[in-house]
């Protein structure tokens, strides 16, 4: 099982991606100009796996057939709240009123518990069934407002029903997780270095940021402290300046 994510990183003044992929012993980062399937075969990982790889709902990772696909519940977790939040907020009149994505949620939140009490067995298939219906009866019913956000509304219920499968494969298999969030966590810091230090300045140096990253992240996940990491890759490279 390997996550997988993508970020916006600024690069010569414009927006270039941050490509990860991770497991609890690698992580591998990779910087492209593209968001998708090209960067993609370039970081030539998904193009060859065959495993489960969890990610968002970002559609040119479906494009790799091979592997298997568990989708991450935080992302919808969030994309209901703002469907609730918009049915609410428009119904003011009607404070409470029966709301699908609410129902949708709080199906998935129950899953999520009975999951979490017992992590290393599956959820009790009559406890999946149940809230599998929940699920199925709210997109039924689910009612949309007119104009774009109707539209989107729409999209999202479509989806949610067209890969109700990926994103509650955590409730039958305790290998896959409920969130895409160990993916999340490692582009974190390029985020907070970007927030203070702003843009790269060429793409080379970017990649090469990248794959200082990777390294010092995976040598991390195997108790190596990161001073001892850089020297250990300064005597393995005596062309890599001994103060980098």
């Amino acid at each position: 099982m390997v996550h997988f994510d993508e970020t916006g990183l600024r690069c010569e003044g414009r927006n270039h991606w941050l490509h990860s992929a991770s497991t609890p012993a690698f992580t591998r980062l990779f910087f492209h100009r593209r968001r998708g399937t090209e960067a993609m075969a370039k970081m030539n990982i998904l193009p060859g796996f065959t495993g489960t790889a969890v990610h968002d709902a970002w559609a040119p990772y479906d494009t790799y057939t091979a592997a298997r696909h568990a989708l991450c519940n935080a992302h919808l977790l969030r994309e209901l709240q703002a469907v609730t939040d918009h049915h609410h907020a428009s119904n003011t009149d009607l404070p409470g009123a029966w709301c699908w994505a609410q129902q949708v949620r709080d199906a998935l939140l129950t899953l999520h518990k009975a999951a979490a009490a017992h992590p290393d067995t599956p959820v009790d298939q009559a406890v999946i069934a149940a809230e599998t219906v929940k699920i199925r009866h709210a997109l039924l019913a689910a009612t949309h407002p007119d104009g774009a956000i109707g539209r989107k509304h729409r999209a999202l219920a479509r989806r949610i029903h067209r890969r109700e499968v990926d994103y509650l494969k955590f409730a039958s298999d305790p290998a896959i997780p409920f969130t895409n969030n160990p993916a999340e966590q490692e582009i974190r810091m390029t985020k907070i270095r970007q927030k203070i230090s702003g843009t790269m300045r060429t793409e080379k140096g970017a990649g090469h940021f990248a794959d200082l990253r990777s390294y010092l992240q995976t040598t991390a996940k195997h108790g190596v402290p990161a001073l001892a990491a850089l020297t250990q890759l300064t005597s393995r490279n005596p062309w890599l300046p001994a103060h980098t």
